[in-house]
Parts: C-alpha cells; sequence; structure tokens
C-alpha cells in the first residue's frame, strides 16, 4: 500500500532579494512499512523535504498525497490534525523540556489527544519499556547523557503510536555507540510496522534503512534499495 505520493513538488523560498529552489519537481513514493534514508550533501532539500512530508512546511507547487488524501490544499487546522494522528518527529537536537521528567515529556505528546490519564500512564509505562528508559522514568533531561535524552525524543515521537516517524539527522549529537543504539531503535520500530523516513549524513546508518534515496540540488538523483 501506497502511504506517501508526491509529484513535481517543489518548495521556493523566497526573500526580498533572493530566491532559492530547495525542491525542483521532485516525484517519490512511499510504502506503508518502508524505511528510507534520505542522504545528500548540506543543502541539497533534505530538511525541506521532511518539513513538507511532515506538514510543517507548504510545498510552493506539486502535490502531497498521504493515504490517498491530497495535502497541499488543505487548511492549517486540517494539516495539524492530520500531523497529530498520523506523524512523529525526531530531531537532531532532542527537544526536551528540562522542567518536566523523563515520563512527562514522552506523556506530553499524549496530551493533544483525548486519551484518559490512566491510559496516557500505561502507554507511557509501555514506551519506557520500549526505548529502555524505565529506570529513569523520573529523572530530569539534564541528568542524562546525550543517548539517553534520544531515547527519550524517540519514546515521545511512538507513544501516540504514529503510522509514520520522520527523523531528522537523529544521530548527529550522538557518539557512535548511542547513535548505534538509536538506529537499533529506528529499525525495531519498523520491523513492528511503522513507517520510517530518516534524513542522515552517515552512511553506516543508512545501511539500517530498507531504501536509500539521494537529493542533489532539490532534486532526487537515486533511489536504491540495498541487499541486506
Amino acid at each position: 500500500m501506497t502511504m506517501i505520493r508526491i509529484r513535481q513538488l517543489s518548495k521556493i523560498y523566497r526573500t526580498d532579494t533572493v530566491q532559492t529552489a530547495a525542491l525542483r519537481q521532485v516525484n517519490l513514493d512511499i510504502e506503508a512499512g518502508d524505511f528510507v534514508a534520505v542522504m545528500g550533501p548540506s543543502g541539497c532539500g533534505k530538511s525541506s523535504l521532511l518539513n513538507v512530508l511532515g506538514m510543517l512546511d507548504r510545498p510552493t507547487a506539486g502535490e502531497y498525497w498521504l493515504n490517498d488524501r491530497e495535502l497541499s490544499k488543505l487548511r492549517e487546522a486540517d494539516l495539524a490534525a492530520l500531523r497529530k494522528q498520523h506523524v512523529g518527529f525526531i530531531f537532531q537536537s532532542f527537544n526536551l523540556i528540562d522542567e518536566l521528567t523523563v515520563a512527562e515529556n514522552i506523556e506530553l505528546a499524549l496530551l493533544y489527544h483525548d486519551i484518559p490519564a490512566a491510559i496516557r500512564r500505561e502507554r507511557v509505562a509501555q514506551t519506557l519499556d520500549k526505548v529502555g528508559i524505565a529506570h529513569r522514568a523520573q529523572h530530569r533531561p539534564s541528568q542524562l547523557s546525550g543517548g539517553q535524552q534520544q531515547r527519550v525524543a524517540v519514546g515521545r515521537a511512538v507513544v501516540a503510536r504514529p503510522s509514520l516517524i520522520l527523523a531528522d539527522e537523529p544521530t548527529g549529537n550522538l557518539d557512535s555507540a548511542h547513535g548505534l543504539e538509536v538506529m537499533r531503535m529506528l529499525r525495531s520500530l519498523n520491523d513492528e510496522g511503522t513507517t520510517v523516513i530518516m534524513v542522515t549524513h552517515t552512511p553506516s546508518h543508512a545501511d539500517f534503512a530498507r531504501r536509500k534515496v539521494q537529493l542533489m540540488d532539490g532534486e532526487v538523483v537515486s533511489d536504491i534499495r540495498p541487499v541486506h
């Protein structure tokens, strides 16, 4: 089943004096359950693509279909509802709130859903176990290592059980050992059926994906499925 279909997608950023084409007529299909690594040099359009896919930014031209629904003309409120329902985000900077505990940071993602408090607590406990951070549930982010903080960020992204995870350089601030742990978690989530689209500069981390899409100057220049 095709989850994402984009056609002739372009994104242009304009200032008073400069016009920059971040994406140029991109065509791409992504199946439900896929794990896609998006690669390419800095400035090639990787993060712009992720922002459009996550409905954080609108395309300048072209079509974006998610689960057979075309999104480019939807109202902001409708986009926000779809984003809340379908998408979990993992960023290079962990974006945790240090005034909250680990458990509270993860639960925060559920407060935007109509979920009773008892079920929220159960979901958080299950997620803490899943990402291997239950023993730090009452700690603050500042008391954790970088790898542990990214585990919390992964937990926050998946606690609402989204069908799509968008990860923008999720290992960029981690050493190699902790980066490998995060990649194993993402692959495990994908093995359970979650679609993962990840921007990365690291070839060894891209090897965890089932598919590699290379961007250059805002265009897809290669799209391959490595043999694992």
